[in-house]
């Protein structure tokens, strides 16, 4: 990943490999829930690594619709590139060569690092991954989603399990209940709430990916957060964490 690129959520460039580019696939990843292929992708001078998530190849859920796990992944770091933060990995819908899903570009990250040998040194990121979590409503808040870049970036994968209407956060970054929501993070929440209301350009990719009650629970979360203006507890009769942790 070339420095200029800067594919965070404030910097969101979506490298044209893997907008355009040819997808070949180069296996499956191991321990993934849903069928996940490493991928290269090609387009002229230009080739990337991805993740490439099929919806055929998605596992039934009982509470989530069949077959928009990967639409999920592409909403999430719309909503991250519309807050600016934080670094989820820039996500494109793709024709691939199992049918429509997600296409992400891959991260290159630090194996042995997580949430749990990260969360001290690095809190002010992880605050605004629970922030973002709350938006969202991530299901599946794993301390293994939270990876330590080469870039010595934090960047948050797997998000299929997000956008439902029903309260679902599970997560293991409960450590910031009851804080207030610093100014900054509230602006950018107001930012996204009023685009959301506007029909600018988030409303639009998210009614694309999303169905229209999901969307305006999406608002609902927001304008609930800034009223409240701190991070709430976990809903009552919730689980609120996930398993395994990791």
């Amino acid at each position: 990943m070339s420095g200029d690129e800067r594919p965070s959520g404030s910097a969101s460039l979506i490298p044209r490999a893997l907008a355009e580019g040819r997808i070949e696939l180069l296996g499956l990843l191991p321990n993934a829930s849903n069928a996940a292929f490493l991928a290269r992708c090609r387009a002229g001078d230009d080739e990337r690594f991805a993740v490439y998530k099929p919806g055929r190849g998605e596992t039934p859920l009982w509470d989530f619709p069949e077959g928009t796990l990967h639409r999920r992944e592409v909403a999430a770091f719309v909503v991250a590139a519309a807050l600016g933060w934080p670094n989820v990995p820039p996500t494109v819908l793709r024709d691939g060569p199992e049918g429509p899903g997600s296409l992400q570009l891959f991260v290159r990250f630090q194996v042995g690092e997580h949430y749990f040998t990260l969360q001290d040194e690095r809190r002010e990121d992880f605050r605004r991954v629970a922030l973002f979590d709350l938006v969202v409503n991530n299901a599946d808040r794993k301390a293994g989603h939270c990876l330590l870049g080469e870039d010595g970036r934090i960047w948050v994968i797997d998000h299929g399990v997000c956008f439902s209407e029903e309260p679902k956060l599970r997560t293991v970054i409960w450590e910031f209940l009851d804080e207030p929501i610093p100014a900054e993070e509230r602006g950018d929440l107001r930012r996204l709430a009023g685009d959301l209301d506007a029909s600018g350009h988030a409303l639009e990719a998210l009614a694309a990916l999303l169905a229209p009650e999901e969307v305006d629970a999406v608002r609902g979360r927001l304008a609930h957060l800034l009223t409240l203006e701190r991070f709430p507890g976990p809903e009552p009769g919730t689980r609120p964490y996930p398993w395994p942790p990791i």
